[in-house]
């Protein structure tokens, strides 16, 4: 399977399969990658994202299929010739060398002459904030100071495209948040490619210019972030994107809106973001719903909902509103705020013919789970 060319794309997958014994892996995979964008391949663990990068680098081998990047039939060449560079997981650094010479190691390896190699090295230092700290061992390095240091590697490397591969798990909370901004302002300013895989959704809507949602091997839909978050193709993408995501309620419980002309309740799921969620006393209309939890989070507060016949509910509500558990209250929301799926499939109804989006139906279990935080 092939999509149609496109001037502005760097990176093609041309009806790709990679299939593992043990199962995962990614199958008739055709995706395009644009030029100088930040592109973030987001889903749930063994959806594939890992693989395609894999893929994309000459680290995995197809089945069938093609892999193209800029315009050049890479499919059969090792990544040393695919003129790419790699950010792991693990950094990669070499323990017994230092900063300088971890960074410069593969201009070394490619006889670089010490010249170029001391003006790459001094401008990459500058660009990551790691000056002062050339003769420093990794081991003397934060974290964070060990990220930059690979990715102080991947610029010294000048190639076009560089591939992250969940470059940031392995640090806390708040070094998270600033090396990610980080890495989004060194891909504007250098202007490369960058494909990131991550599992974690505000990492994906954060820094990139587009996401592709991946699961089960294919993708599921993509587009920039507003598109995804504004316009979910299918229940699975409603509920994986957001913090809490989507919650899906079936459209024939009492309260819940009209569906559109020509659809049956029962065929129907509702959606509603979080954020949209109205509380009012027992009694009022809408949802009836008890309040079970809350979390005050300073600017806002998370109410955790029942609904009789339903999943739990999360309200997301402004300021501080902490209602005791088991007090009955009636949970209503604009009608426009409503995004409709179908039960069977979990494609959404009204974006059923959106282009490159693949909605693979939602299993009952996942229909039923509570979303988690």
């Amino acid at each position: 399977m092939s999509t149609p060319a496109a001037p502005g794309d760097f990176v093609r997958l041309h009806g790709v399969t990679r299939l593992f014994e043990g199962g995962g892996g990614v199958d008739d995979l055709s995706l395009a990658i644009p030029r100088g964008g930040f592109t973030v391949l987001l889903g749930p663990s063994g959806c594939g994202k890992s693989t395609t990068l894999r893929l994309i680098a000459g680290l995995e081998t197809p089945d069938r299929g093609r892999v193209e990047i800029d315009g050049r039939d890479v499919t059969a060449l090792v990544p040393s010739a695919r003129g790419l560079s790699i950010v792991f997981q693990s950094y990669a650094l070499f323990p017994h060398l230092t900063v300088a010479e971890n960074i410069v190691f593969g201009l070394r390896v490619r006889h670089v002459p010490r010249a170029e190699r001391e003006r790459k090295l001094k401008d990459a230092l500058a660009l990551t904030g790691l000056e002062g700290l050339d003769a420093r061992k990794p081991a003397q390095l934060s974290g964070g100071q060990r990220q930059r240091v690979a990715l102080a590697r991947a610029i010294v490397a000048d190639h076009p495209l560089c591939l992250m591969d969940e470059p940031l798990s392995n640090l806390d909370a708040k070094l998270r948040h600033s090396v990610r901004q980080e890495i989004r302002a060194l891909q504007r300013r250098l202007g490369m490619t960058l494909v990131y895989v991550t599992h974690d959704q505000t990492e994906a809507m954060g820094m990139a210019d587009h996401v592709i949602l991946m699961r089960q091997g294919r993708i599921e839909q993509q587009g920039t972030p507003a598109e995804l978050y504004q316009a979910p193709a299918s229940a699975f993408a409603a509920s994986f994107i957001g913090a809490p995501p989507m919650t899906l309620i079936p459209a024939d419980l009492a309260g819940v809106p009209e569906p559109p002309p020509g659809h049956a309740r029962a065929q129907l799921m509702a959606g509603v973001r979080a954020e949209a969620l109205r509380l009012q006393p027992a009694g009022i209309g809408g949802l009836p719903a008890i309040a079970v939890a809350s979390e005050f989070l300073g600017a806002e507060t998370f109410v955790y909902l029942r609904i009789e016949g339903g999943p739990e509910i999360i309200a997301r509500v402004p300021g501080r509103i902490e209602p005791a558990p088991g007090t009955a209250l009636s949970l209503s929301w604009a009608e426009g705020a409503t995004h409709w799926f179908d039960r069977d499939s979990g494609r959404s109804i009204r974006a059923a013919a959106a282009p490159q989006a693949r909605a693979v139906p939602l299993s009952a279990q996942e229909a039923a789970a509570p979303p988690a935080l």
